[in-house]
């Protein structure tokens, strides 16, 4: 049987993370897709330590299951073979994360692409979108999660906001938006036989991904602040210190894992308090709760709570995570082939299907390395790739 997304052909302009972590979702699904890079300007994801032989593991992470034809796109020529890829090569989707713009200067913007292929489904991932006034500035991912109002409610009152160990707005607003709106895409034009610009930017998902705190301002009138809510510290939902300085995630919520909870840690008289939810009751209790968790080291707490389920768990370092059992059984730890015949460890597809599997064809290779056969593909001969190659149009 063939893998859920075998249909589709994207040809993927995009670099650094959150679009790259997005086309690899979609090829780890069976979507063709092709990167395309610049000849002499390689993608900074290479140089990212740690090394894996020749080139960084990140990279090989990012563009597994890809192919890569290398094109300077300054070049008409190379515009044309765009658009011989959009059109008779059949890569009707395209997925880019340039600044607005910057993709119609080299003429392969969506209305240029668009009419060459009507049903071309392109998807442009930027940090504040296609229109307002911030469309043309530039942003990282703890960017978008400040101007988003993410970071403040975040971290603790003495300490601000924390820089986080996770690009939530790369990854979840850039790749999964992306993987999201070209789904829709696809569905729509299934029905319909159109094509469109999907507009996917890392601003507008971070304000999506804390719309449960938006709402305590726009319907009560309520600016949530870092301690105050019981979601974000301001309860005894957190995490607390073990005797050997690791840390137990708490997050006893209702009313049965709560008393669960009182009873593991042999603190009953704690039980009646959870339900207070005033500031000071929940300050407080955090704080005898805190006094009772550094009684025990990590391994004795979690062997207590084996016993309970009460929604606690330990803080796992990578490799604890990456050995753990629920890790292991759900394949999310997986070996992709290299070039020489060995493997890769990586982090595997978080999809889970009953019909098909993500399948892991090979890690990302080197610039260029299908671009003879891509355009073997498009009816090019030898002769000419190699003229292409002369005038610098290709690698």
């Amino acid at each position: 049987m063939p893998p859920p997304l075998a249909s589709l052909k994207i040809l993927d302009f995009s670099t650094l993370l959150p679009g790259p972590f997005g086309s690899m979702m979609l090829a780890d699904l069976g979507a063709e897709v092709l990167r395309l890079e610049a000849p002499t300007r390689p993608d900074m994801v290479r140089f990212v330590p740690p090394y894996d032989g020749d080139a960084s593991a990140w990279h090989r992470l990012l563009n597994r299951n890809k192919r890569s034809i290398a094109l300077d796109l300054k070049q008409p020529e190379a515009v044309k073979i765009v658009e011989q890829l959009v059109s008779a090569g059949g890569y009707d989707i395209v997925l880019e994360q340039f600044r607005p713009g910057v993709m119609d200067k080299l003429g392969v913007g969506y209305e240029a692409l668009r009419a060459v292929n009507p049903g071309l489904i392109y998807c442009a991932v930027t940090g504040y979108g296609q229109t307002g006034p911030y469309r043309d500035r530039a942003g990282h991912d703890n960017n978008y999660l400040a101007l988003a109002g993410v970071m403040s409610h975040s971290g603790r009152k003495a300490g601000g906001p924390p820089p986080l160990g996770v690009q939530v707005a790369d990854i979840g607003g850039g790749a999964l938006g992306a993987v999201v709106g070209i789904l829709t895409a696809v569905i729509h034009r299934h029905h319909t036989g159109e094509g469109q610009l999907v507009d996917i930017s890392m601003f507008d998902m971070s304000i999506a991904w804390h719309a449960h705190a938006v709402s305590h301002y726009l319907v009560g009138g309520e600016t949530p602040e870092p301690e105050s809510w019981q979601l974000n510290g301001g309860g005894y939902y957190d995490f607390y210190e073990t005797a050997d300085g690791r840390y137990l995630s708490v997050g006893s919520l209702e009313p049965k894992f709560w008393e669960g909870f009182c009873q593991a840690i042999e603190r009953p008289d704690l039980t009646p308090r959870g339900f207070d939810q005033s500031a000071a009751n929940q300050q407080a209790l955090k704080a005898d709760i805190r006094a009772t968790i550094l009684g025990k080291t990590l391994d004795e707490w979690t062997a207590i709570f084996a016993g309970y389920d009460v929604c606690v768990e330990p803080v796992l370092t990578i490799p604890e995570m990456a050995a753990h059992p629920q890790t292991q059984a759900r394949q999310l730890i997986v070996d992709v082939p290299k070039p020489d015949g060995s493997t890769q460890p990586q982090v595997g597809s978080p999809f889970k299907f009953s019909q098909s599997e993500p399948v892991y064809h090979h890690v990302g290779g080197e610039v260029g390395a299908d671009t003879t056969a891509v355009l073997h593909e498009l009816g090019f001969t030898d002769a000419e790739i190699e003229g292409l190659r002369e005038r610098g149009v290709c690698r």
